[in-house]
């Protein structure tokens, strides 16, 4: 063998050596694959792959060095005759390896729609456990489960009829045709009924005008909701109350009217109190009218009393001039008393001086009015100052003060409605309390702002106002040491400009050590004095 075929022979022994060591390696570490993971087909495909390929290395890494050793020692005739052999060997061996290796795409497809049925599989059979585990708990609950419905519904039903027992309000439930199929215990009591057993009522027994039941029902056909409607009711014994009333329509899967349920509050009081503030008004207008002629009267009768006084010096005692003077004189006296007693009527009374809590008495006065405010589309806003201090006055000519100025304010929005708000604060440096009555009206003239305490002024029309309220407002909080003070236009509600509206302020001190007392009433010059200075 020549010396320059020694490094490629070298070479060619080596290749061959670390063929079978590097095959046998690939196909040790796809058998530890295999232990691992014993259903993965992608590990078992290359482990076959690897035999195959081992097998190849081993009979192409022997047969080359066969073919080494032999021509070494120079016996080319033997390598001649099993070459053949040896390379037959090594084609089938790399046909093999050639055949797994064209066939693995088929077996990754096969494989995989495998796994994937297998996970179906899976999913399904994991979708059936959990429903035999959650049939398995229902059927462990489903008493359980029954009983809490049952209690939830109990509960509801509780809660409804608590409501309808409970409540102050008349609770009514009416079918297609008018007539009242349930009524609570309020609603029978409100009627009359609540001793005995109530005839079968519908609304045509109940509605006291035609025109207002027309009037609902139409109502409640177009809108399927009624809301605060006032109408008068007959009772049992055939008097009328005064009710709101607020319906909503009941109406089956098909939208057919089947009837409705509804509220209605009896109004009959808060009519009543209406009807006595406005009897306080008129009378309070007689007040004014007998305070402004005892006033005329009382300057022309003490011009009177004097000159008669002055004249019985200019003739004896016994002259019949002189007795005539004295007549005179007894008859001044008698007209000076009818006019102080006009007086004394005019001011009503004297007050009581009492601890009085603003907040308390805007909250009453509130609830009194806001019926009335929402039949105009108008709110009321309320923002009241917590811990507001006690002042000393009379609780009632207060509360007529403050349902004079809502009444007012009232006026002023009927037309267009909108917000009025009531508002309380406290000044700690100046000691007052300052409520505010303000409304979004039109507003008060410049020219007519200085007249608007007189008495008998109004801007109302004819029959909706004497122009004595804001005048007997001005007189209670100037005898309670206050003071009312008008702001027109107003800002409101902190816009960026100003706004047509009024706003009225009482201001009244707080309560101190030396008010806590009875108010004693002014004497008859005092109070002549004061009406002369208005």
């Amino acid at each position: 063998m020549e010396m320059y075929m020694l490094p490629s022979v070298i070479t060619d022994i080596i290749g061959s050596q670390l063929m079978i060591v590097l095959s046998f390696l690939s196909l040790r570490y796809t058998f530890l694959l295999i232990r691992r993971e014993p259903d993965n087909f992608l590990w078992g495909f290359l482990h076959y792959f690897c035999i195959a390929l081992a097998i190849f290395a081993i009979s192409r890494a022997v047969g080359h060095m066969v073919k080494q050793a032999l021509l070494i020692s120079d016996q080319k005739e033997i390598w001649k005759m099993i070459s053949p052999f040896s390379g037959g060997i090594n084609t089938l061996l790399m046909i093999s390896v050639s055949a797994v290796t064209i066939y693995y795409h088929k077996g990754v497809e096969g494989y995989r729609a495998i796994q994937q049925k297998a996970e179906s599989l899976r999913h399904a059979n994991r979708n059936l456990e959990k429903a035999t585990t959650t049939m398995k708990e229902m059927n462990l609950h489903l008493e359980e489960m029954v009983e809490s419905r049952t209690q939830d519904l109990a509960l509801s039903e509780e809660k409804f009829r608590n409501f309808f027992h409970n409540s102050k309000d008349m609770v009514f439930f009416i079918d297609k045709e008018g007539a009242i199929l349930d009524m609570n215990k309020a609603g029978l009591e409100m009627l009359d009924y609540s001793k005995e057993k109530p005839p079968r009522l519908s609304l045509n027994h109940l509605f006291a005008n035609i025109n207002d039941l027309e009037d609902f029902q139409n109502t409640l056909s177009s809108q399927k909701f009624v809301e605060d409607f006032e109408a008068e009711l007959i009772k049992k014994d055939g008097s009328i109350i005064y009710a709101l009333l607020s319906a909503t329509g009941i109406y089956d899967e098909n939208d057919e009217y089947v009837g409705c349920e509804g509220i209605a509050k009896d109004l009959t009081r808060l009519k009543t109190m209406t009807a006595q503030m406005i009897s306080t008004e008129k009378m309070a207008s007689v007040g004014q009218m007998a305070a402004g002629v005892a006033h005329e009267i009382n300057t022309p009768l003490g011009i009177i009393l004097g000159y008669s006084q002055l004249m019985k010096d200019d003739f004896p005692e016994n002259s019949e001039e002189y007795e005539n003077l004295v007549v005179v004189e007894r008859q001044s006296h008698a007209c000076r008393k009818i006019v102080a007693d006009l007086l004394k009527f005019s001011r009503q009374s004297g007050s009581s001086a009492q601890e009085v809590n603003i907040n308390e008495i805007l909250t009453d006065v509130i609830a009194i009015t806001e019926h009335n405010l929402h039949l105009d589309h108008i709110d009321i806003e309320h923002c009241l100052a917590e811990d507001l201090p006690v002042i000393a006055g009379d609780e009632e000519k207060l509360r007529q003060v403050f349902v004079n100025l809502i009444n007012n304010a009232q006026h002023a929005m009927e037309d267009e409605g909108g917000v009025l708000t009531v508002r309380t604060s406290f000044s700690k440096e100046e000691q007052m309390v300052t409520a505010s009555v303000i409304d979004m009206g039109t507003g008060i003239d410049e020219k007519i702002r200085s007249r608007i305490f007189d008495p008998f002024f109004t801007t109302k029309s004819v029959g909706k106002g004497t122009g004595l309220g804001l005048s007997v407002s001005y007189g209670i909080i100037k005898d309670h040491n206050g003071t009312i003070t008008i702001e027109s236009p107003v800002m409101y509600k902190n816009s960026c400009q100003l706004t047509p509206g009024t706003a009225m302020h009482v201001r009244l001190p707080v309560l101190g050590q030396d008010d806590n007392r009875e108010s004693t009433p002014a004497t008859d010059n005092q109070l002549l004095e004061k009406d002369k200075n208005g």
